[in-house]
């Protein structure tokens, strides 16, 4: 199914209550075009990646773990989330986005982004973050954890020629960025032969040209969702019934 049928309610889609597809708000939305990027933000980008541009590698075994299972990692004992989490048994690469979060139980309690990437089949980890090491702790937390649950050791790695953001609230731009290129440059295309390098060094991030860019694509698919819905047979301007006189 196209991201374009299950962008958000409150673009006008009617959605499945039976599928767990995200939905975006005007509050997101408008957040988006300058402020600190939210759970719901990354979740969005992940889900972008995986319904626009995992599809078309038809071999890759990667994962992009949600925000939401960060906390989990960071909060709960390995053995106690197993089922929670996806199966890691023929996965290659995970996507990590870190927060700060102090607080599980409150919704977007952290206040900065990184991005962590474990390959498995390399048992190392490369954490980047756009302001050095704050997110250093809960990057090697998350590796830890995982080591644990994987059931190999995963040495841990920081990216010190990550690009650095000039303000406070880019990170979670940063993160987007850096994991299209990372999971597209680096990984999708290259062939199992090459040795990939995972530096950072050089890579320019345009964080506002990234946020319209991210922008346009949730327009195009609010308007691909429009199209769909008034090509479809069952559209009715007047759903109400009328009482026959």
């Amino acid at each position: 199914m196209s991201l374009g049928n299950i962008v958000a309610r409150r673009f006008g889609d009617t959605l499945d209550p039976s599928t767990p597809y995200l939905s975006l708000t005007v509050d997101d939305i408008r957040t988006l075009k300058y402020d600190w990027l939210a759970d719901s933000h990354i979740s969005f980008w992940e889900e972008w990646l995986e319904r626009e541009v995992l599809p078309k590698y038809r071999n890759a075994r990667i994962v992009l773990l949600r925000p939401s299972m960060t906390t989990l990692l960071l909060f709960s004992e390995p053995k106690n989330i197993v089922g929670t989490l996806p199966d890691f048994r023929k996965v290659t690469h995970i996507f990590v986005p870190v927060t700060n979060v102090k607080n599980p139980t409150k919704a977007d309690g952290g206040d900065h982004w990184s991005l962590l990437v474990i390959s498995i089949i390399d048992r190392v980890a490369f954490h980047y973050d756009s302001i050095r090491d704050t997110n250093y702790y809960e990057a090697q937390k998350c590796t830890d954890r995982l080591s644990k649950l994987l059931g190999v050791p995963i040495k841990f790695t920081q990216m010190d020629d990550c690009p650095q953001q000039e303000n406070t609230s880019d990170c979670g731009v940063f993160v987007c960025i850096l994991m299209r290129h990372l999971l597209i440059k680096r990984l999708l295309n290259k062939n199992c032969n090459e040795k990939v390098s995972m530096s950072m060094a050089g890579k320019v991030v345009d964080s506002q040209g990234a946020r319209k860019e991210m922008l346009k694509i949730i327009e195009d698919l609010r308007k691909e969702a429009e199209r769909r819905r008034s090509a479809s047979p069952h559209a009715n301007p007047d759903p109400t019934p009328r009482i026959d006189q």
